[in-house]
């Protein structure tokens, strides 16, 4: 047979060739050097046959994905790991049952059916066996059986998530093996690619957790143990993982926000429905205001619609059909359905439609902070950022075709504007397009206008020179979007902001307006969300700013702390020049040592605390602590309270110093 190098050439090969065979003929350097392959463009292992007429790549430590394959490799090597230990433990070796073992980014885990439980005391001795086996440069050997010899293998060894992985395989497809250590070492049904040995592994890992995980994430099937691993190319890179990993645990929003009073979510009301606290509800208030702000520049009107439809609203939407799994089951009311809403669009076009719509008034752009419910599935929440009650920063705009790129670029400046305000720096614009294979069923059935209304958002982001990447089959129902992935200070990643083209729902509602020529059109329509939702946006920023947030944004900007009692005069006299100037501030009049009131105050993150005794209140000045600038004292107070004000009215990300002018 014949296979094609990366620079063109072509080399002979006997048939049943494999990729290691290929590295040997090019050369005994590269021979020693390989560690995989690439098929067709397509990631291999050196023991992987090749077929005829095949494209074919050598993969060395050089290329980044040659840790696929050792991550992939050290979840046998973890599962082999496991299997020793438990029979060393007295355990039978078949009473370790393994499901299944993926690589993920940056790692690897493998879900067991265990004789007994794994806890965070056995991840070292796991650890060290792991490193044993490596040491050891174990050879790894890829073989295929028939289905049958396959299942008859799991069925006497009574492992029943092999058996049931097998029997879902199609028919006629190769079942193979990998096998490390030879024929008394760890056998795994396996599709690959792995390492050519133990040997190969970089010695960059770490056993992280041990979790509990539904066997194919059923909630009904058995509960497995989870144990996950890191694995790196290098010291360093393994390192700065597990310090991203400590840093985020510093910045898990979950925590602050229950140290700092942000929101909570309780038992007798639901998960995934959050409480926000008055801290909370500051900052909401907050990030609304800014937002009626931009939009009321913007040109937006702003609507109002209610919590719950009938069911015909969403049938007429055409969202029912597409999302009833996500919504919260229907409730009836003299014979007729209703659904708390989970999105905002019907309501809008309902507005839009409340009466004949002339071209002067459009572009037509309406807005809402309204709260939707989406019945999210019970392992994906997360604190703010996964939830089932939501107040969305939703608008529509209904323009015409002449308009739309006009609009659909407005909105992306929309969101620069506040990824600046909010110190957002890595970002990425992903053009979301439907996939040919989900129209009827995951899209609406119109290929003409997918095409159209997807080359028409590619044209304006290329003629504004907007950087942007493309994703096959991540569209909304109606149409081609883009979606603003944005990342945390420690590098998470989160989808804020969207900018959705909608070409199929003003026909379902018949929507029209009359145009210069006097005929009635359709109007196309744009659903955006710059600032996602509340939650998430609250959630994201707490992690962003690890609770530190910018003087605009914090809950209570200023605490004043009398030294004694009667100091306290002059500290209400402090905090009502503050609120007058529209700062929030708070007086610590509580019987408590100083020290011990300075710390509360660090511990909510306070950005300014102000100390007052005798020398301050005689002088009507202030000595402050500052989260965002260096400590000052004997500030004159109207030059503090200015201060402050120029700073919170300049929605600042840091306060200018006042050694440098306010």
């Amino acid at each position: 047979m014949q296979v094609t190098l990366p620079d063109g050439k072509t080399l002979e090969l006997p048939d049943g060739a494999t990729g290691a065979d290929v590295a040997k003929a090019i050369g005994p350097g590269l021979a020693k050097a390989a560690l995989g392959t690439r098929i067709n463009g397509e990631l291999a292992d050196g023991m992987t046959p090749v077929p005829d007429g095949a494209h074919i790549e050598i993969v060395t430590s050089k290329d980044d994905a040659w840790m696929q394959l050792a991550r992939h490799t050290l979840a046998h090597v973890m599962a082999q790991a496991v299997r020793e230990m438990m029979v060393d433990e007295g355990f039978d070796a078949n009473a370790v049952k393994l499901a299944i073992g993926p690589v993920i980014e940056h790692g690897f885990y493998y879900d067991m059916d265990l004789p007994r439980a794994l806890g965070p005391d056995d991840l070292p001795a796991l650890e060290k066996r792991m490193r044993k086996i490596v040491k050891a440069n174990l050879p790894l050997r890829r073989f295929a059986l028939s289905r049958s010899e396959a299942l008859a293998h799991y069925e006497t060894l009574g492992d029943p998530y092999k058996v049931e992985l097998i029997e879902d395989l199609p028919e006629g497809e190769t079942i193979t093996f990998y096998e490390q250590g030879g024929d008394d070492g760890f056998t795994d049904l396996c599709r690959g690619p792995h390492l050519p040995a133990t040997g190969k592994i970089p010695k960059h890992f770490k056993l992280m957790s041990v979790a509990g995980a539904y066997w194919r994430g059923d909630e009904r099937r058995p509960m497995l143990q989870r144990v996950y691993g890191v694995a790196f190319a290098t010291e360093e890179e393994l390192k700065d993982h597990l310090w991203r990993i400590e840093e985020a645990k510093r910045r898990d929003h979950r925590r602050i926000g229950q140290d700092l009073e942000i929101f909570t979510i309780d038992d007798d009301i639901g998960p995934g429905l959050p409480l926000w606290l008055p801290r909370g509800a500051v900052m909401v208030d907050e990030i609304e205001t800014l937002a009626k702000e931009m939009e009321a520049d913007a040109g937006y009107q702003r609507v109002r619609s209610p919590h719950l439809s009938k069911e015909s609203l969403f049938l007429k939407s055409g969202h029912l059909p597409y999302y009833e799994e996500d919504m919260f089951p229907a409730m009836e009311l003299d014979h007729v359905r209703y659904f708390v809403k989970p999105m905002n669009c019907p309501f809008h076009h309902k507005i839009y439609d409340a009466r004949p719509r002339s071209y002067r008034e459009l572009p037509l752009r309406l807005a809402e902070y309204g709260t939707c419910y989406r019945y999210e599935d019970s392992g994906a929440l997360m604190g703010l950022m996964r939830v089932r009650s939501m107040q969305m920063n939703d608008a529509h705009i209904y323009c015409t075709e002449e308009q739309f790129a006009d609009e659909f670029v407005g909105v992306i400046r929309l969101y620069l504007k506040y990824f600046e305000l909010f110190g957002i720096e890595s970002y990425e614009m992903r053009l979301s397009k439907h996939a040919k294979e989900g129209l009827g069923k995951k899209y609406v059935d119109e290929p003409e206008l997918w095409l159209k209304t997807e080359a028409m958002v590619r044209d304006v982001l290329i003629e504004h020179d907007i950087p942007f990447v493309e994703a096959e089959d991540e569209a909304a129902f109606y149409g081609p979007k883009i979606d603003v992935q944005i990342k945390s200070a420690i590098g998470r990643e989160f989808t804020l902001a969207t900018n959705q083209v909608d070409f199929a729902q003003p026909r379902r509602f018949d929507l029209t307006y009359v145009a210069e020529d006097g005929q009635k059109h359709t109007p196309l329509c744009l659903h955006r969300a710059p600032l996602s939702t509340h939650e998430r946006l609250v959630g994201f920023l707490l992690e962003h700013f690890a609770g530190d947030l910018p003087l605009w944004l914090a809950p209570e900007q200023v605490r004043i702390v009398p030294i004694a009692d009667r100091h306290v005069a002059y500290a209400e006299r402090v905090q009502q020049d503050l609120q007058a100037a529209g700062l929030r501030a708070e007086v610590d009049a509580r019987s408590e040592r100083m020290n011990a009131k300075i710390r509360d105050a660090e511990l909510l993150k306070v950005p300014y605390t102000v100390v007052v005794g005798d020398q301050e209140s005689d002088a009507e000045v202030v000595s402050f602590r500052s989260r965002q600038e260096a400590d000052s004292s004997d500030v004159p107070l109207a030059t503090f309270v200015a201060h402050l004000q120029a700073a919170r009215d300049a929605r600042a990300l840091k306060v200018t110093p006042l050694s440098q002018g306010s």
